[in-house]
C-alpha cells in the first residue's frame, strides 16, 4: 500500500491527514502546535496518527508539509545578520527603496519606515560593472572584492547576498564573487540574485535576494532537523514542502530557496480547496480559511487560484510568485477588547492563540475570544475533537460577561456582538479579492474551512451573497489535504522589455522554448520523470508608459504559428478593462516571461457516501437551542460522520465532527452531496 501524509502547522494546531492511496481511505489528527520548535508537535501528530492507523512512519511512503518557519521569521524578526555586495555607487539600495508611502496623506509624518534587512554597515560595493546587454563595462577587481569581502567576514553577518547590476542578463560577476565568498567566508550560505529573481528592476531583485537570505540558515536548520527526525522515526519516502505559488519543492531545493515559502502555510488551504471543488462540480469560489488566529481568503476562478507576482509577509514585500491570499487578524482566538479611549467593542488581532488559548479551552486563558462568544450563543457544543476535547462553557461565559459589563448590555447582546465584528472583519477581507479585483462575489462559491470556518460561512455567505456556502469534509484538516493533492513546480523568469511592434512571435516562441527546457531539467534533476512534467507559460505585459504590469498566460504553440502577439493584445485589453474599468490605445509592452513547470497531480479518489432519503434524523444527537435574532430557538446537533447523501439539515442546527464544527443558521439549508460536503443555500 502507498500512504501520503499532509501536514500543516497553525498558529493553534497541527493538522495532519493520512492518505491511503490504495483505497481512498483517510484518517485525521489534530495536535497543539509548538511554536518554539514547530517539529516536536508534528512528530507527536506523525506518532499518534500513525497509531490511528495502525501503520508506522516507515509505510509512508510521501510527507508533504506546508510550514510558517519563513513566514515568522520574517515577522518576528528572527532572520539572519545578512551581508550585501552591491555594485560601486548603489550602497543605499535598500535604503531609497521606492517611494510608496502606505496609507493616505498622514503616513507622509507618521509612517515609521522599516529598517532594511541588510543594514547599511553590513552593505559592501565592488568595482566592475555590466551594461544592460550584459556586455562588461568595468572589470571586476579581484583584490577589492576579497577586502570587501573580508570586511563582512570580520563583522559577524551570517549570510550574504550578492545583488549586482544587471545581473539579471549575465550572472557571470555574480558567480566569481561567490567563487572568493566561499574561500574567504566558508560555511556562510551565499544568494545570488540572477539565480533568485533573474528580472530587471534592481530594487526588487535585490530585496528578494537579500530576503532569501535573511531566512536561509533559519530554514536551513528546521528542514534539516525535520528531515533528521523524520528518518529517525523510520521514515524512508519523500519529504517535499509547500511553495507559496501552490506547487511543491524538495526539502534541498527548499534550503536554497525558502524565500519560495513565505506564504507557504496559507497556501494549502487553497489547493485543498480546489480538490473539494472538482468533487462538488463547483469552478468559482472564495475561500475562507479560519484558524486560530487568522483568517486567509482567497479566489477561484473556473477551477483555477489567482496568482500574485509579489508576496507580502509584514511590512515586507518581495517579488515571487504567491498564491493571490490576503490575511486579516480574525480567528478563533482573537480577542475581544474595549479600548478606554474609544469604548467601543474591537476584535482582533491580537490573539490568545495555543497556548493559553480561548478561556473556553480550560488552559488559564482568562481573556475572552470568538471562541469563547460562539460557545455562549450555542454554536459550539461542550465536546470538539470527537470528544476529546472539552470546552468549559462557565469558563466562556464569564470572560464574555467582562465585555458585556463594559458595554453595559447583556452577556448574549455582547457574544452576539463579537461575532458580528468578526464577521465584518472577514467579509473586508473577501472584499479585497473580489470586488477589488474586478469580480462579483454572487458568482462565486464561499468554502469556509480551518477549524472554525464552517463556524462562520454560513453569516460571511450571507454578507456577500455568495451561494451555496459549502462546508467541505473535514474542513479542519484541509490544508493539510492541499498539501498532501499538490504537485511538484518550479518556475523560472526572463525579462524581456520589448513592446509589440519591436518583436515577433518567432523570437517569443525561441525564448519560451528555451525557457521551458530549462524548467523541465530543473524538476527531472529533482527526479520527476520527464513524461509526467507540464509547462505553462506567462508573460507581464503593460501599456508603454505605464509602471505596472499585468501577469497574462500564454502558450507557446501560438507564437509558433505567428498568433500570439495579436490574442495575448487582445485578451490583456480585456483584462485590463476588468481590473481597471478601462483600456487604452495605447501600444502594448511585454515585460517579462515566466516559465513553469508542474510534476503530475497527485489523484486522490473521493469516497462516496451512501445514499439516504434526505432525512437526517438517524445523525441526530440531541435537541439543542442557538441564539437567533434576540432569543434562543429550538435547534438540532446532528453527527457529520453519520450524514448520508442526499440529507437535507434545516436551520438552526450544530453539524459536529472530529475537527470542525458547522452552523447552519435559521433559514438556511444544508443538502449533503454524495461526497460529504455541505451546500447550504437560504432556503
Amino acid at each position: 500500500m502507498t500512504y501520503r501524509l499532509g501536514v500543516d502547522v497553525g498558529g493553534t494546531f497541527t493538522d495532519l491527514l493520512l492518505f491511503n492511496d490504495a483505497d481512498g481511505n483517510f484518517w485525521r489528527h489534530k495536535t497543539p502546535s509548538t511554536p518554539h520548535d514547530s517539529s516536536e508537535g508534528i512528530m507527536t501528530g506523525v506518532a499518534q496518527i500513525c497509531e490511528q492507523a495502525g501503520v508506522t512512519p516507515a509505510d509512508i511512503d510521501v510527507f508533504l508539509h506546508g510550514t510558517t518557519v519563513a513566514t515568522n521569521a520574517v515577522l518576528e524578526g528572527k532572520g539572519a545578520r545578512v551581508g550585501l555586495v552591491v555594485t560601486q555607487g548603489y550602497r543605499q539600495v535598500l535604503q531609497i527603496a521606492r517611494s510608496l508611502v502606505p496609507g493616505g496623506l498622514a503616513a507622509w509624518i507618521v509612517w515609521p519606515k522599516p529598517e532594511p534587512i541588510a543594514r547599511l554597515e553590513d552593505t559592501v560595493e565592488i568595482k566592475g560593472r555590466l551594461d544592460a546587454q550584459g556586455q562588461e563595462v568595468r572589470p571586476l577587481v579581484e583584490d577589492d572584492m576579497r577586502a570587501q569581502l573580508s570586511t563582512l567576514a570580520a563583522s559577524g553577518v551570517e549570510a550574504l547576498t550578492v545583488a549586482l547590476m544587471n545581473s539579471y542578463v549575465d550572472g557571470r560577476h555574480e558567480r566569481e564573487v561567490a567563487r572568493i565568498a566561499a574561500e574567504i567566508m566558508p560555511g556562510i550560505p551565499v544568494s545570488l540574485s540572477h539565480e533568485v529573481l533573474p528580472e530587471m528592476q534592481e530594487y526588487e531583485r535585490t530585496l528578494t535576494t537579500v530576503a532569501n537570505a535573511a531566512v536561509r540558515p533559519l530554514v536551513g536548520r528546521y528542514v534539516a532537523n525535520l528531515r533528521n527526525r523524520l528518518r529517525d522515526l523510520g521514515m524512508k519516502g519523500r519529504i517535499s514542502l509547500l511553495r507559496s505559488d501552490g506547487g511543491l519543492m524538495s526539502t534541498e531545493a527548499a534550503e536554497e530557496r525558502p524565500v519560495s515559502l513565505l506564504m507557504s502555510g496559507p497556501a494549502g488551504g487553497v489547493t485543498g480547496a480546489l480538490w473539494v471543488a472538482r468533487n462538488a462540480g463547483l469552478k468559482n469560489i472564495l475561500t475562507l480559511d479560519v484558524g486560530g488566529t487568522s483568517t486567509d481568503v482567497a479566489l477561484i476562478e473556473n477551477g483555477e487560484p489567482r496568482l500574485a507576482r509579489t508576496t507580502d509577509v509584514g511590512h515586507l514585500t518581495v517579488r515571487v510568485s504567491a498564491l493571490d491570499v490576503k490575511t486579516v487578524g480574525a480567528g478563533g482566538g482573537s480577542i475581544a477588547k474595549i479600548p478606554e479611549l474609544t469604548r467601543a467593542l474591537r476584535v482582533g488581532p491580537e490573539s490568545a492563540g495555543a497556548v493559553p488559548g480561548p478561556a473556553a479551552y480550560g488552559r488559564g486563558g482568562k481573556l475572552p475570544t470568538v471562541t469563547d462568544a460562539n460557545v455562549v450563543l450555542g454554536y459550539l457544543p461542550e465536546n470538539l475533537l470527537g470528544g476529546t476535547f472539552r470546552l468549559d462553557r462557565q469558563a466562556a461565559h464569564d470572560a464574555v460577561q467582562t465585555i458585556a459589563d463594559g458595554l453595559g448590555v447583556s452577556l448574549h447582546e455582547a457574544a452576539r456582538g463579537i461575532i458580528d465584528i468578526v464577521n465584518e472583519n472577514m467579509f473586508g477581507a473577501l472584499r479585497m479579492i473580489s470586488i477589488q479585483q474586478g469580480y462579483d462575489p454572487r458568482d462565486f462559491a464561499l468554502m469556509g474551512f480551518g477549524g472554525a470556518g464552517p463556524l462562520h460561512v454560513n453569516a460571511v455567505a450571507r454578507l456577500m451573497g455568495s451561494w451555496p456556502a459549502v462546508s467541505p469534509v473535514s474542513p479542519g484538516v484541509l490544508c493539510a489535504l492541499g498539501d498532501a493533492t499538490t504537485r511538484t513546480r518550479t518556475e523560472t523568469a526572463r525579462s524581456f522589455s520589448k513592446r509589440f511592434t519591436q518583436t515577433s512571435d518567432a523570437e517569443l516562441a525561441a525564448a519560451l522554448v528555451q525557457m521551458g527546457e530549462q524548467v523541465r531539467q530543473s524538476l527531472v534533476d529533482d527526479g520527476v520523470a520527464n513524461a509526467e512534467i507540464e509547462i505553462r507559460f506567462e508573460a507581464d505585459v503593460r501599456y508603454h508608459g505605464q509602471a505596472f504590469e499585468v501577469p497574462m498566460p500564454i502558450e507557446v504553440e501560438q507564437f509558433a504559428s505567428n498568433l500570439g502577439l495579436a490574442d495575448l493584445a487582445e485578451r490583456f485589453d480585456i483584462s485590463h478593462k476588468r481590473l481597471f474599468t478601462f483600456s487604452m490605445d495605447t501600444e502594448r509592452e511585454l515585460v517579462n516571461l515566466r516559465a513553469v513547470a508542474l510534476g503530475r497531480a497527485e489523484e486522490l479518489p473521493a469516497l462516496e457516501l451512501v445514499s439516504g432519503d434526505g432525512d437526517p434524523v438517524a445523525a441526530k444527537l440531541r435537541d439543542h437551542e442557538m441564539w437567533n435574532d434576540g432569543k434562543f430557538v429550538p435547534a438540532v446537533i446532528y453527527d457529520r460522520s453519520k450524514l448520508r447523501a442526499g440529507d437535507r439539515v434545516e436551520g438552526p442546527a450544530v453539524v459536529c465532527e472530529m475537527d470542525s464544527t458547522t452552523v447552519i443558521l435559521a433559514g438556511f439549508v444544508g443538502n449533503v452531496d454524495r461526497f460529504g460536503n455541505i451546500l447550504i443555500n437560504p432556503v
